[in-house]
């Protein structure tokens, strides 16, 4: 399966699409769309049925045009999906956490991010390991920073701290979606899925050979009601994220604002 990456089309010309730099007037009749109509048009069809469905014919069809119009816009899905994350990123919420405790601010960006994913899941399932370069991107990332800043890590830490914050987001959300899926397409509740399968389980499993992954496992599903509770993960990742963390700025002899721990 290939893997939707961001900044993977032409780089010169997704970039002049993100700042929107003019375009050399075109002749012929007056245009019936803009780019941010295209845009929203392929957000509004990747939030309804996935990423694998924004195609051009599609994207056009929603529009109510044909394919070939969509391309004196955009010149195929690679650059079209840059725009649909740089406004997915410019349309987040921007939490004002100044002079609060850095735990308090990190974890105000963690929300933030888990948000996006739960509007838009298809953006939880790019890869962003380039990513694209936009106001949206840029604004978000000065404000994720400022969250680090002034902690006593150095700019590569502040840059590696947040992309290790970030990457554990991405993957809890990728497991929720997942998790959601699956319920959606048993047609069944994780309580109702086990209870279909517990008798088979109890004979071909024996706790004598598996001792502690039974205790375990029977501990954590009674606990969760599921094998995997995507909230729990979220809880407690969360904060093992932030301990890490804590030990890095601690060592760094970093002061956080006033009352932070």
């Amino acid at each position: 399966m290939p893997l939707d990456r961001s900044s993977a089309g032409d780089p010169a010309r997704s970039l002049e699409l993100l700042w929107r730099v003019p375009a050399a007037p075109r002749r012929g009749p007056q245009q019936r769309l803009d780019i941010d109509r295209v845009v929203d048009g392929a957000i509004g069809l990747a939030d309804a049925e996935g990423l694998d469905a924004v195609t051009m014919r599609r994207v056009a069809q929603q529009l109510g045009v044909v394919p070939m119009t969509l391309y004196t816009y955009v010149p195929g899905k690679a650059e079209l999906l840059d725009l649909m994350l740089d406004t997915a990123y410019v349309r987040m919420s921007r939490t004002d956490t100044g002079g609060l405790p850095w735990r308090t601010r990190l974890t105000a960006v963690a929300e933030e991010n888990r948000a996006l994913f739960e509007a838009h899941p298809w953006a939880a399932v790019v890869s962003t390991g380039r990513p694209p370069l936009g106001p949206g991107m840029m604004a978000k990332y000065e404000h994720e920073l400022s969250a680090l800043d002034g902690l006593g890590l150095d700019d590569v830490e502040m840059d590696a701290a947040l992309t290790f914050l970030l990457t554990f987001v991405q993957a809890n959300a990728r497991s929720a979606a997942e998790a959601g899926a699956a319920r959606r397409e048993s047609a069944m509740d994780d309580e109702q899925w086990w209870a279909a399968n517990a008798p088979l389980l109890e004979r071909v499993l024996d706790p004598r050979a598996y001792p502690t992954a039974a205790r375990v496992g029977t501990a954590a599903g009674t606990a969760h009601g599921a094998a995997y509770s995507p909230e729990h993960a979220w809880e407690f990742g969360l904060g093992r994220v932030l301990d890490g963390l804590g030990a890095l700025i601690d060592g760094r002899g970093g002061a956080a604002p006033a009352g932070a721990s």
